[in-house]
Formats: structure tokens, C-alpha cells, sequence
């Protein structure tokens, strides 16, 4: 929390200033983002804004580490750790989806199009990973409560270290094979609500809250659930 009176001007200010660019993702989308736009806005010189955004670059880092932030709290929000292991990838997708229909303009900004001459720092990555966290926790919950069959064997490697981690951790039930498993039903999860939110499943699917929980279902019962 800032503690002066002018970090917190500072804070409050920054905020406008995202707030305002998430408004230009609505009207111009991500590559038509413009500093001097927002400063227009606020009535702020655009040298006064390089105070706080020195680039581009840095306001888009800024809304992509907000917008992984926003969705990984509503799916660490919507798992309850009582539940059932299907139960709670349920719930959880189920707010993955939520989020974005509510936010479509945020979730094409991180799951959409690359915005051209941007590339992403390594600073994004632990909140893009929030929601594979989350999932990665139900994964390794039902391991280690004995609720997934034993892993059939040695399988080659398929996903990284890093990934492995994330996917539930070091257990006999957790082989290669079904962290694969896990990382395609991961990839699923955005796959589906990226076709329902940028119009690819008009007509093909009836009713789209049904279509997606029978395929979020369908990958539960692909990890073991």
C-alpha cells in the first residue's frame, strides 16, 4: 500500500492511466493503443505520461499482467478444496469462461492475436500461470488423496521441469504421460472459450453453457477424475 500522499497520487493516477487503456482496447483494440490518446484523456502532457509508462510496450505489459492477474483470482476464487476433483476443474473452468464472456476485450489482449512489434516479458509469466496453478492444485490434490489410478509405467518426457512443477508436483500417480494430459486439457480449456468468444462456434453449437460443460467433463474424465 503506498504510505505518502504522493505515492498514492502516483498509485491513483496509474490506475486512470490503466484504466483509461482498457478502455482503448474496447474501441481500438491492442495495436491501436496509444499513450498519447490516453493522455489526451486524463488532459496530461504526453511527456507528463512517459513519467509513468515510458512506452507503449510497458502500459500493454502492465494491462496483460492485470488481465492474467483478474482471471487467475476469479479461478482460485471459484475452487473449493473440499470438492470433488471433477467438481472443482468444473467450477473452475466454468470461471475461466465467466471471466472472459465478461471481459472479451482483456481476454483477446492475453489470449488473442499477437500484437505486432510486442514482445511479452518474463515478467508476465507468473500470472499467466494462475490459472494452470489453480488446476495444476487439483491435479496433485486427487494424487495424493489416491484418487487417480497409478501411473502405467515410464513414459518419455513430454512437458518441461518448470511445467511438471505446476501440474501437481512429484507423485508415483503423476507420469509424464498424465501431466501431458493435463497440459492438453489446459490448452483445451482456453481452446473452447477462445472458438465460443471469438465466434467460431456460431453454428455449430446449440447451447453453448451445455457445450461447455460436457467438453470441460469430457477433459476431467481425461485426467482421471
Amino acid at each position: 500500500m503506498p504510505s505518502t500522499a504522493r505515492e498514492r497520487a502516483r498509485a491513483d493516477l496509474t490506475a486512470e492511466i490503466t484504466d483509461l487503456a482498457r478502455t482503448q482496447l474496447a474501441t481500438v483494440g491492442a495495436t491501436g493503443l496509444s499513450l498519447r490518446a490516453v493522455a489526451r484523456e486524463l488532459g496530461m502532457a504526453s511527456s507528463a505520461m512517459y513519467r509513468y509508462f515510458p512506452s507503449r510496450d510497458e502500459l500493454l505489459t502492465r494491462l496483460i499482467i492485470d488481465g492474467y492477474d483478474a482471471l487467475g483470482a476469479a479461478a482460485e476464487e471459484a475452487d473449493d478444496p473440499t470438492a470433488p476433483p471433477a467438481q472443482r476443474w468444473l467450477a473452475v473452468c466454468r470461471a475461466v469462461r465467466r471471466w472472459a464472456l465478461a471481459h472479451p476485450h482483456e481476454y483477446a489482449l492475453l489470449y488473442g492475436s499477437p500484437v505486432p512489434g510486442y514482445a511479452a516479458p518474463r515478467d508476465t509469466v507468473p500470472a499467466a500461470a494462475r490459472v494452470g496453478v489453480v488446476l495444476g492444485r487439483v491435479l496433485g490434490d486427487a494424487a495424493r488423496a489416491g484418487l487417480l489410478p497409478d501411473a502405467p509405467g515410464r513414459t518419455p518426457t513430454l512437458v518441461s521441469s518448470e511445467t511438471a512443477e505446476v501440474l501437481g508436483g512429484d507423485h508415483p500417480s503423476l507420469d509424464d504421460g498424465v501431466r501431458a494430459r493435463a497440459l492438453l486439457a489446459w490448452s483445451s480449456l482456453f481452446g473452447a472459450v477462445s472458438f465460443e468468444l471469438f465466434g467460431h462456434f456460431v453454428g455449430s453449437v446449440v447451447d453453448a453453457d451445455a457445450f461447455f460443460d460436457h467438453a470441460m467433463q469430457d477433459l476431467s474424465g481425461l485426467l482421471g477424475f
